[in-house]
């Protein structure tokens, strides 16, 4: 299945984004995790188009697009790009996707632009996010060396972070998530400042529990079972929050539920956005 590779400028920046899918079709717009890319969606827009039109942004300092030249990257700054870019789309409604840090954005971006949304899907986050999980999600980024052996070298690094992926969708976030030197070496596309933000213990403390309560659309949160980032009361409280929310549990996945049980994911993401 063919996509376009495209780019357009907001708030200062280029954000790259592909386009899968004919484009007078419903529009779903999929946003990655921290260390992601919009690539690591390929397998989950292949399953969506040709009834939907699959928009699979790389966010700031992720991918194809820029870096925050002032290493903004904060929930606020992040939805608001979510706002420009639909916006130069002309997107007047759609269903959002948000996975890890892509959802906590989809929260605020939900709340403050609630007119636009047909329908939100929050992958495996919440506005409290589990210690466990984020010190391994800190450790597995602040660790990394800046300089990358080999693919195989990558794979077995995530591999040991994230052990339930499937193996070839992990492999093809690794190709797709790697970027050569000037000396011929590999260094990850998603942006050095990111990984310095976890050494150095930063992280932007935004409450979202407010921004959710204000979400009108039917809303799916999805938590993986052996999740170390959502825990099944955080999920259980959100849907409370929610005026239309409910929570579905896949099992035998973790917190990256796509890539750890994806035709399971793809299953219940079709059937939400289809009720």
């Amino acid at each position: 299945m063919s996509f376009a590779e495209r780019a357009v400028k907001v708030n200062g920046i280029s954000l790259h984004y592909l386009d899968w899918g004919p484009a007078e079709a419903p529009a779903v717009v999929l946003l990655h995790g921290i260390t992601g890319h919009a690539r690591v969606w390929d397998h989950l827009a292949e399953r969506l188009v040709p009834g939907r039109r699959v928009l699979a942004l790389d966010q700031r300092g992720h991918g194809d697009s820029d870096p925050a030249p002032d290493d903004d990257y904060r929930v606020a700054t992040m939805a608001d790009d979510v706002a420009a870019f639909a916006g130069s789309l002309r997107l007047d409604r759609f269903a959002l996707v948000g996975h890890s840090m892509g959802g906590r954005i989809a929260i605020k971006y939900g709340a403050d632009h609630a007119a636009r949304l047909e329908r939100l899907v929050i992958v495996d986050i919440g506005p409290d996010i589990a210690l466990a999980g984020l010190q391994r999600v800190r450790d597995m980024m602040s660790q990394s060396p800046e300089r990358i052996e080999s693919e195989e070298w990558a794979f077995e690094y995530l591999r040991r972070a994230s052990p339930l992926q499937d193996p070839g969708l992990l492999r093809a976030r690794i190709h797709h998530g790697l970027k050569r030197l000037p000396d011929g070496g590999l260094t990850w596309k998603y942006a050095k400042g990111l990984r310095d933000m976890m050494r150095q213990g930063r992280r932007d403390a935004v409450d979202l529990w407010e921004p959710l309560a204000r979400i009108p659309c039917p809303t799916l949160i999805v938590r993986g079972a052996e999740s170390d980032i959502l825990s099944p009361e955080v999920a259980k409280k959100m849907a409370e929050r929610l005026p239309d929310g409910r929570v579905v549990e896949i099992a035998r996945a973790g917190h990256t539920v796509p890539a750890d049980r994806p035709d399971e994911f793809v299953s219940q993401l079709r059937a939400f956005l289809d009720a």
